[in-house]
């Protein structure tokens, strides 16, 4: 291992971000620098327990900003970039889809210049081994509702909301700047991912934060849609993976062999906590009384699923958690650390519903 590889990494203070941080910090020599223009879902108190530490530094830098991302370049010479700057929640790009086009398109064409510059200049073996890792996701791929086979990476994209439009766009870009320019890129698409430190809009810590607090716990529509939920520390150690072993151009499709319905995700959560609170439940005979059904997000998809075989075969990477495993470890988490999700509350987002406005 080459401990004098330096990695940049876009979006490093979001839930994916700062997990890859952590891992990158606690568990290698390399040294990480963190680009992150701290949005509405960027928290550097994801960091706090690696921020003094010598070999990481934090840059607040918007992707969009050419002066700022051509300085970072030439300060820190990076090696290695990993590209998870991303406007990320579904609801909100239903909301607002400007964000989206402009953080995720145009922020990318704008990050891969800046890329395409430094490494044209870069000499020998540091230019030979720069790889740039775009992270992006499954739903790209659009729906598998009514099919039994999953997403592979030969999959015809087939985007259905704002947010997934504009991933698939940026992931086009990445392979065009590869053929186009022959910069070393690699691509990954990843399924649901969960864990601590996520951003509670998202459903999964959403659910745990309300049912503490005895509210609703919402279902949208049937609550039958299917996902594929990925650890979001399995998910790191793919990204780590990849950029290290990956083929130049190449796509893998990365996802946690857990399909389970989205109800039933719900219900899960619900037994954990039925078990480790019960002292919460006010009358209650059990959290799974909060459930309650309400109207189904616009354009959503019913199915995702990854087909692993890819990333296993030829970089022998396997997910280590199963869905109860994780989960356990999950809520578990948002138990323990209920001040990291009161700083948010405090903050812009109060566990409202969004993308409703239509």
């Amino acid at each position: 291992m080459n401990i004098n590889k330096t990695f940049l990494v876009t979006g490093g203070a979001g839930f994916i971000g700062s997990e890859l941080i952590r891992h990158l910090i606690e568990n290698t020599e390399y040294k990480v620098v963190n680009i992150d223009k701290l949005t509405y879902s960027g928290n550097l108190q994801s960091l706090v327990s690696i921020e003094t530490n010598e070999n990481y530094i934090f840059e607040h830098i918007d992707i969009c900003d050419e002066k700022e991302l051509k300085r970072a370049f030439e300060v820190h010479k990076p090696d290695i970039v990993m590209h998870l700057a991303a406007e990320s929640h579904v609801d909100r790009s239903i909301d607002g889809p400007k964000d989206f086009i402009h953080t995720n398109i145009v922020g990318t064409f704008v990050l891969l210049e800046q890329v395409r510059n430094y490494w044209q200049k870069l000499e020998g073996i540091k230019k030979e081994d720069f790889r740039f890792l775009h992270v992006s996701t499954d739903e790209v791929y659009g729906d598998l509702n009514g099919k039994e086979d999953f997403f592979t990476e030969e999959t015809a994209y087939d985007p259905s909301s704002p947010y997934s439009a504009s991933k698939a766009s940026s992931d086009h870009l990445v392979r065009a700047w590869f053929r186009t320019y022959q910069l070393p890129v690699l691509i990954t698409n990843c399924s649901n991912n969960y864990g601590p430190y996520q951003f509670p809009e998202k459903l999964i810590p959403h659910v745990i934060l309300n049912a503490i607090e005895g509210k609703d716990l919402p279902i949208y529509g049937d609550g039958k849609q299917i996902r594929d939920w990925l650890y979001v520390n399995d998910h790191v150690r793919a990204l780590l993976t990849v950029a290290l072993k990956g083929q130049v151009g190449e796509t893998y499709n990365i996802g946690g062999n857990n399909e389970v319905q989205n109800i039933d995700v719900v219900e899960k959560i619900c037994e954990i906590l039925d078990i480790l609170i019960p002292d919460r439940l006010n009358g209650l005979d059990s959290y799974r009384d909060l459930i309650t059904y309400v109207q189904d997000r616009p354009g959503h998809d019913v199915r995702y699923a990854i087909d692993n075989t890819k990333i296993k075969n030829e970089l022998d990477w396997e997910p280590k958690e199963n869905f109860k495993s994780g989960m356990q470890k999950t809520v578990e988490w948002y138990l323990d650390n209920l001040l990291w999700s009161e700083n948010i509350k405090n903050g812009s987002y109060k566990l409202e519903r969004l993308g409703v406005k239509i």
